[in-house]
């Protein structure tokens, strides 16, 4: 009993150090993290047996069995789903009809997910396996936390749901991911069943009010307009990313709150200059274009188009050893993937209101790198959807600021070296990230988490 009163008060300290508690931080689609609808744990009977098989899963011998301990356990609940949605889009593997939803709908699931599992392990205040059985030796480093509900199963299943949903084919495999990376932590030693369980459940009830609001957010509503015609509009058939200017955004009032202002004629001066600004980049294959050439075909890269601010991500939550903070990992991942799908929506109001014509559409001696993406210029979504998750990891990261705002801006001016926009293209672009990124900025500051 000394020995349990001792845990458990290290316990509540730990929970202290994280700052106001996880649980009572602000919530994207649940009502807030009271809403865990987490029974209490077993009695003691039951978790006496439960410790038993515990301490009999740690002494598991399978090769395979430590693999997953091992593989799950290298960062916090979300990072390897994360990991994976942005590594299947750099392999040009499935992540749903439109990835920014991948990211942003597995990212707000997840967080609302450890939310409501740290309200609950406050609410029961149970202790590790190993805290409450000396016997039982964990595999792993004993989370400085309670214990029920699991966060990794609660992490798992509403990740795994999330996509379940978005690439119905591979259902099955996103599911059983999710069990072992569940099931992983009791291996370890350092959850008992009843914790995978109690998780699990609570991670597929935050996933299917996820996509309750996923469902309802327009991307399956398909475009039923014509494409206008006349001097200075964009010409083609079938523009990709249409529907997107009619989706339901997450924070922003509307797609077009801060739609940038009408473009100049593309026969004013202005624009003229513009176009031949474009035209007379040097692009040719030689030793002094090397890197803008490099660089520009990088970020037209499945990797450069989007995955690259998640796996920056990514690399920070390893550095700072975010394992330790479950709870604020999530909430990094949420931010950033949420306000880039709120910018990919106002980008595309930005297009498809305007229909502004290509520069090798004004001017057919502008040559380019690669076909322009089939649809509108101005703004640039690359340079809207760069400058806005940028600047929300600079918002998060500070010290790292310059380095993260230097590759948007890179990715941002690519677009010009690779001669498919104009820079008042790339300006509104910037503007319209940082004004979403502003927004997403604001409600970070009034979560709870500070």
């Amino acid at each position: 009993m000394v020995r349990e009163g001792i845990v458990l008060l290290m316990a509540v300290c730990a929970f202290g150090q994280q700052g106001p508690h996880p649980g009572d931080w602000k919530t994207w689609v649940i009502s807030s993290g009271k809403e865990h609808g987490v029974p209490p744990p077993p009695d003691a009977t039951a978790t006496k047996g439960e410790l038993e098989w515990v301490r009999s899963a740690t002494n598991e011998s399978s090769a395979a069995i430590g693999e997953q301990i091992r593989y799950w356990d290298s960062g916090p609940p979300s990072y390897r789903w994360m990991e994976m949605i942005a590594k299947r889009q750099s392999a040009g593997e499935p992540v749903g009809t439109y990835f920014v939803r991948a990211y942003a709908y597995a990212s707000i699931a997840m967080y609302d997910a450890t939310v409501a599992a740290w309200n609950a392990k406050r609410e029961y205040a149970r202790v590790r396996p190993t805290q409450a059985d000396g016997a039982i030796v964990a595999r792993v480093p004993v989370p400085q936390s309670y214990s029920y509900p699991s966060d990794y199963a609660a992490t798992a299943a509403a990740a795994a749901m999330v996509m379940a949903y978005l690439v119905p084919a591979e259902a099955d495999m996103f599911m059983k991911l999710a069990e072992e990376a569940g099931k992983s932590r009791l291996y370890a030693g350092v959850e008992h069943p009843s914790d995978y369980f109690a998780g699990w459940e609570l991670g597929k009830r935050v996933a299917e009010a996820v996509i309750a609001r996923a469902r309802q957010d327009g991307a399956d509503v398909a475009w039923a307009g014509t494409i206008p015609a006349g001097r200075c509009l964009w010409t083609g058939t079938n523009p990709g990313n249409i529907s997107a200017a009619n989706w339901k955004p997450l924070l922003l009032s509307t797609p077009g709150e801060f739609r940038p202002a009408p473009p100049p004629s593309c026969d004013s001066a202005d624009v003229q200059g513009q176009v031949a600004d474009v035209r007379n980049f040097p692009r040719t294959l030689t030793a002094a274009n090397m890197m803008t050439n490099a660089r520009a075909l990088y970020w037209q890269t499945p990797e450069g188009v989007y995955p690259w601010a998640i796996l920056q991500l990514n690399q920070w939550v390893l550095e700072d050893k975010m394992e330790h903070q479950p709870a604020k990992a999530a909430r990094a991942y949420a931010l950033v993937s949420a306000a880039g799908y709120d910018a990919f929506v106002a980008s595309q109001d930005g297009k498809f209101t305007y229909w502004y014509l290509r520069p090798a559409q004004l001017d057919p001696a502008v040559t380019t790198l690669f076909p322009a993406p089939n649809f509108p210029s101005y703004p640039s979504n690359h340079s809207t959807l760069s400058s806005s998750r940028a600047e929300v990891m600079a918002h998060l990261y500070p010290e790292r600021a310059a380095g993260i705002l230097a590759l948007a801006k890179e990715a941002g001016d690519s677009r010009i070296w690779a001669g498919i926009h104009y820079e008042m293209d790339n300006q509104a672009g910037v503007t319209l990230g940082k004004n979403v990124a502003g927004k997403y900025i604001a409600w970070a500051a009034n979560d709870g988490s500070h």
